[in-house]
C-alpha cells in the first residue's frame, strides 16, 4: 500500500476583515516611505538591484537609490534601448509582497485611512466587518505610453452618466466618478513612457500629484489625496522632434537620472547574450566569442558613425537581433548540409544585414549613401579591429580597452605584417578564394587549407585552437580574412569571394 499523499500546508491567513487587521497591528505606511524601508533592507542585507540590468552599477544604480531613499519621484532619460522599461517594472520588488484595501475599491482604499466616499460608505455601514482584500505587488504598478491623444479622463478620471443612472445618483455626486489610471494606481507605482510624447494641457493635470499629491476631478468638489510614487521616461530626441517637457513640471520631478548604453564591448556582449534568444530546440550551438565580439563592437561602432543619426541613438536591439539572425543563418546551414553543430561565422553577421539596417537613423550623407553599405563597412571593420586585438595579444601587447578608447586610427599604428605576408602574398599573386554563406564547414576548411599559413595562423591567434571543430576553424578562418580585407590587404568581391586588394 503506497503512503498516503503529503498534504499541502495552509497558507499563513491574512485578516479579511477590517476589525481582524487592527488586531493584527498592521500599520499603514506611505508608498515611498514602504518603498524606503525595504531598500534599505536590501542594502543591509547586500542583496541585488535590478537584477539583469548591466552596466549601470557605478552610474544609473546608485542615482535611482538615491531618488528611492529621498522619497522622489524621479524620470528617466536615455536613448533608446537602454532598459528604461525594465527599470521601471523592476520597481515593484521594492514593494510589499502583499498590501491591505478595501474589497471592491477603485483607489485601493487603505482600510485604516480610506480616501474614496466609497471606502467611508463601507466602514460606515459594516465597522469592523468590513471586508478587506490583499493586492500582490504586481497588482500595484500600472504603466502607460504617453501619447497625444491621452485625455484627462484617462490619466485623472471623469463622471460616468451609466453608472450615475445604475445607481439611482445624482451626477454631482461622487460616487458617479470613472477613475483614470492615477486614482487607480493609489498606494503603488505609476509610470508613463514617453512623456514628452504628452500634450501640454495634460502635463499640467500633473502639477497637483507631483507638489501636493492630490487631484481633483473635473468639476467635483472633492479633492482625491493620492499616495503615489510617479516615475517617467524620455528619450532626449523628444525635447525638439515631438514634443517637450514643459517647464513647471519637469520642476516639479525631483531627480532626473541619465541612463546610457553598454560603458564597453565586454558588457555589451554580456547583455546580447543574455537578451538574444540563441538556445533553439535543435542542433547543439557553438557561437565563437569573436562572433560575439564582432557584432558588439559594430554597435559601437554606428554608435560613433557620423553618417548615423546619434541624437536617435542606436539601440541595443541592435546587436541582439544580429545575434538571433545569424544564429539562423547558421542553423539553416547547418540543416542544409547535416552538420551536427551549428557554428556562426563572419558570413552569417552579412547574412544578418535587415537585422542591422532597420535599426539606423541616417543623417543625410548617410541617406545618400544607403544603410546596406554602411552596415557592410561596420561589419568590416568591427572584423578588422577584433583581428587587431588578437594579434595584438599574440605579439605580447597589453590588451586594449574594450571601450570606445580601442578604436584607434589605424594609420596611427606601427603595423606588423609578418604573421600575414603568406595570406596576402597568396591573393597577391592571383588567388582567390570563394566562400559561400552555404558552404559546409569542411568544405570551407578544405579551401583554406590551400591559402599557406591561414590555419596556422587561426591556432596560433587562439582564435581556433587544436582540436578545434571545422566549423570553429572556418569561422577563425573568415574572421582573419575580413581583418584583411578592412586592412586592405586584400579584396572582398559583393559574392563573398576573396582576390587581390584593389587598392
Amino acid at each position: 500500500m503506497s503512503p498516503p499523499a503529503p498534504t499541502a500546508r495552509p497558507a499563513r491567513s491574512r485578516p479579511a476583515t477590517l476589525g481582524a487587521l487592527k488586531a493584527s497591528g498592521y500599520r499603514s505606511r506611505p508608498v515611498k516611505d514602504e518603498m524606503r524601508e525595504n531598500l534599505i533592507a536590501r542594502l543591509e542585507s547586500g542583496e541585488t538591484f535590478f537584477p539583469g540590468i548591466r552596466g549601470y552599477d557605478d552610474s544609473v544604480i546608485p542615482q535611482l537609490v538615491n531618488a528611492v531613499l529621498a522619497r522622489h519621484d524621479f524620470i528617466l532619460l536615455g536613448l533608446r534601448g537602454q532598459a528604461k522599461s525594465r527599470i521601471l517594472r523592476q520597481l515593484v520588488g521594492l514593494l510589499d509582497a502583499r498590501m491591505p484595501v478595501i474589497a471592491g475599491s477603485e483607489v485601493n482604499d487603505d482600510p485604516l485611512a480610506p480616501i474614496s466616499k466609497y471606502g467611508r460608505q463601507m466602514i460606515a455601514e459594516h465597522g469592523d466587518d468590513t471586508p478587506i482584500e490583499w493586492l500582490g505587488r504586481e497588482q500595484r504598478y500600472l504603466e502607460k505610453l504617453a501619447t497625444p491623444d491621452v485625455t484627462i479622463a484617462d490619466i485623472i478620471g471623469d463622471l460616468d452618466p451609466i453608472k450615475a443612472a445604475r445607481g439611482g445618483h445624482i451626477l454631482s455626486d461622487e460616487l458617479t466618478i470613472h477613475y483614470g489610471m492615477l486614482p487607480r494606481a493609489n498606494r503603488g507605482i505609476f509610470a508613463m513612457n514617453e512623456l514628452p510624447d504628452l500634450s501640454p494641457r495634460i502635463q499640467v493635470g500633473l502639477f497637483n500629484i507631483l507638489e501636493e499629491g492630490d487631484v481633483q476631478i473635473k468639476g467635483y468638489p472633492i479633492r482625491l489625496r493620492l499616495d503615489l510614487l510617479i516615475a517617467f521616461t524620455a528619450n532626449p530626441e523628444d525635447y525638439t522632434a515631438r514634443g517637450k517637457i514643459i517647464t513647471p513640471l519637469k520642476d516639479r520631478i525631483s531627480a532626473e537620472v541619465r541612463t546610457h548604453y553598454p560603458p564597453n564591448v565586454h558588457v555589451g556582449m554580456a547583455i546580447t547574450e543574455q537578451e538574444a534568444w540563441t538556445q533553439r530546440n535543435g542542433r547543439p550551438l557553438e557561437i565563437p566569442k569573436f562572433v560575439r565580439e564582432v557584432v558588439e563592437r559594430m554597435a559601437f561602432l554606428a554608435r560613433m558613425e557620423k553618417r548615423v543619426d546619434q541624437r536617435s541613438g542606436v539601440s541595443q536591439r541592435m546587436p541582439i537581433a544580429v545575434m538571433e539572425t545569424l544564429v539562423s543563418s547558421a542553423e539553416q546551414r547547418a540543416i542544409r548540409q547535416n552538420e551536427s553543430v551549428v557554428v556562426p561565422r563572419i558570413g552569417d553577421v552579412y547574412a544578418s544585414l535587415p537585422a542591422i539596417t532597420g535599426k539606423m537613423e541616417l543623417e543625410y550623407e548617410g541617406e545618400l549613401q544607403g544603410a546596406g553599405r554602411i552596415a557592410r563597412e561596420l561589419i568590416s571593420l568591427a572584423s578588422g579591429i577584433t583581428l587587431d586585438n588578437y594579434r595584438e595579444m599574440l605579439r605580447g601587447d597589453e590588451e586594449p580597452p574594450a571601450g570606445l578608447d580601442d578604436f584607434e586610427d589605424d594609420d596611427e599604428l606601427e603595423e606588423d605584417d609578418s604573421d600575414v605576408e603568406s595570406i596576402i602574398a597568396y591573393f597577391e599573386g592571383g588567388g582567390i578564394m570563394q566562400v559561400s554563406e552555404d558552404a559546409a564547414a569542411s568544405a570551407c576548411v578544405t579551401g583554406f587549407g590551400q591559402i599557406p599559413g591561414l590555419l596556422e595562423l587561426a591556432a596560433e591567434l587562439g582564435l581556433a585552437p587544436a582540436g578545434a571543430s571545422d566549423g570553429l576553424r572556418a569561422a577563425a578562418c573568415e574572421l582573419i580574412l575580413e581583418g584583411l580585407v578592412c586592412d586592405r590587404k586584400i579584396g572582398r568581391t559583393r559574392s563573398g569571394g576573396y582576390t587581390r586588394s584593389g587598392k
